[in-house]
């Protein structure tokens, strides 16, 4: 790790004092020791705020689904493409990151992020329908694509390896707690104003972290010359769209994965998938690849994202039933709803830190254990929700549910970096967002597609729509349960990675 950061980071006197010649005025090492670190101190700050307020948007729509298919006049299907389409957009061109990092600096990358994030944010204030409502969300995603690896990547780069737990701890505050408390602040708006106002509210604060950023971010990174492969591209689009569309649809297709509309798209995308990987396993033996997968060959590294995307699955796919199941089963008003994943959300945050700090002192295999076995428990706990449940029931599941995942987020985070030798921390990076987020979509697509087929199985034996959308929460729970103890054994085989070295991997 000390090798890209010595030849990227350390300052000249030319760095330190502008407009002065580095060899005709030496500056002492402690004077440019101290500007490094407040430099560095600056710019993971920066990085910090800009991406809590971009990602804070991905769950942001999941109370509002419920006023937005009123609204607009649209079922609950086309609804959930407004957090889909944004999850999926993002794992689309996460992987394109890995060459925007190394091939710009940090300034002009920040930059472009925060302007597309901010324009997709007034293109959503002032959707007239659906359609450019989800054409703007497609344009927030693609800058909250780009801010998440590049933080990633700038921490992996600037931050000491004994320090890198607790810092990571911060990073997963923003990555669970920002989604977390976006259907809280949601139904707060929501509850007072149109669903316009989620938009018009944060369109200042990102303009702010834009012109701040833009101002007095700093380069922390020496860019090279990379190619970017176009057939790469084109791969990665069809492989995970195709996918996830497929998945979002099997619920409403008749005949199911039967069908050609149903089964044509997760083909589609399977196959586009298989050659993405193919093709990078060819490019990255020149050091061409979009996704070099090389990152894989470190066992840490890998059980540390099949942990990841069982997590994530788990996060996304609660945040967006628990606000049906509260609203449409429960009767809450869209207020309590969003109140109701807050405390959770706050013990994620809270914790965060304090996992970071045992993570540096003991590793992540024990906090692994005892988080997704906590997770598993909440999930089977929660297939008894039913119409009849207790909110405070509801609400103490998730709390223990956001226990459970505050203990995985930071080691899978700081474990999976850590296991990757310097070179690839920007491929590491992107392969960790596109995980991320393609989980997350899937997650998503998954366990309402099993919500919606179950609830309409019910509708059609003549079940009421409130005992027919409870069956159809207690299935998709269900399938989350069974889906969570593949994570358990995994979490046996994460240790703490060895200092990587330019051409190692644990």
């Amino acid at each position: 790790m000390t090798e890209t950061a010595t030849a990227t980071n350390v300052p000249t006197t030319a760095d330190i004092i502008p407009g002065t010649d580095a060899a005709a005025h030496p500056v002492d090492a402690s004077v440019a020791d101290a500007a490094l670190s407040s430099r560095n101190r600056l710019v993971i700050t920066l990085l910090l705020v800009s991406t809590f307020v971009v990602i804070l948007n991905e769950t942001i729509m999941g109370v509002a689904l419920p006023r937005l298919m009123s609204d607009l006049s649209i079922t609950a299907s086309a609804a959930q493409w407004l957090t889909s389409a944004f999850m999926l957009t993002m794992a689309v061109v996460i992987p394109i990151t890995g060459f925007l990092l190394q091939r710009f600096n940090t300034r002009p990358v920040f930059i472009a992020a925060m302007t597309l994030f901010s324009t997709g944010t007034l293109i959503a204030a002032v959707a007239p329908g659906f359609e450019v409502l989800l054409a703007a969300r497609v344009v927030q995603a693609t800058g909250t694509a780009i801010m998440f690896p590049l933080l990633l990547t700038t921490v992996m780069t600037l931050v000491p390896p004994a320090h890198l737990g607790r810092m990571m701890g911060n990073i997963s505050i923003v990555i669970s707690v920002a989604p977390a408390i976006g259907p809280t602040i949601s139904g707060a708006i929501l509850s007072v104003l149109d669903w316009r106002w989620m938009f018009i509210l944060v369109l200042p604060i990102a303009l702010t972290a834009l012109v701040v950023g833009g101002i007095l971010m700093k380069n922390v990174t020496t860019p090279r010359k990379t190619p970017i492969d176009v057939v790469s591209v084109v791969l990665s689009a069809l492989g995970f769209g195709g996918l996830v569309y497929g998945l979002s649809n099997l619920g409403t297709t008749p005949g199911g994965i039967a069908s050609v509309a149903g089964g044509l798209p997760l083909v589609v995308g399977a196959l586009g998938l298989t050659l993405f990987i193919l093709r990078q396993l060819v490019l990255q033996r020149t050091d061409a690849a979009l996704l070099d997968l090389r990152t894989f060959r470190s066992r840490t590294f890998t059980f540390s994202i099949v942990m990841m995307a069982i997590s994530m699955m788990a996060l996304f796919g609660t945040i967006i039933l628990l606000p049906i199941y509260t609203q449409t089963v429960l009767g809450l008003s869209a207020l309590y709803a969003g109140l109701m994943l807050l405390p959770g959300g706050l013990v994620m945050g809270l914790l965060a830190p304090f996992v970071g700090r045992l993570y540096d002192r003991s590793g992540p295999t024990l906090l692994l254990i005892v988080g997704s076995s906590i997770v598993s428990a909440v999930f089977w706990a929660m297939t008894m929700l039913g119409a009849n449940s207790s909110p405070w029931l509801v609400l103490a599941a998730h709390v223990i549910l956001s226990f459970g995942l505050a203990l995985l987020f930071t080691p899978l985070f700081t474990a999976s970096l850590a296991a990757v030798r310097p070179s690839l921390y920007s491929h590491g990076s992107a392969v960790v967002g596109t995980v991320q987020q393609l989980a997350g979509a899937v997650g998503t697509a998954l366990f309402v597609t099993v919500m919606a087929s179950v609830s309409a199985s019910r509708l059609a034996s003549g079940a009421t729509d409130v005992a027919a959308t409870a069956a159809g929460i207690q299935a998709a729970f269900l399938c989350g349960a069974m889906i969570s103890l593949f994570a358990i054994p995994a979490a046996f085989f994460i240790r703490r990675p060895a200092a990587p070295t330019a051409g190692a991997h644990d």
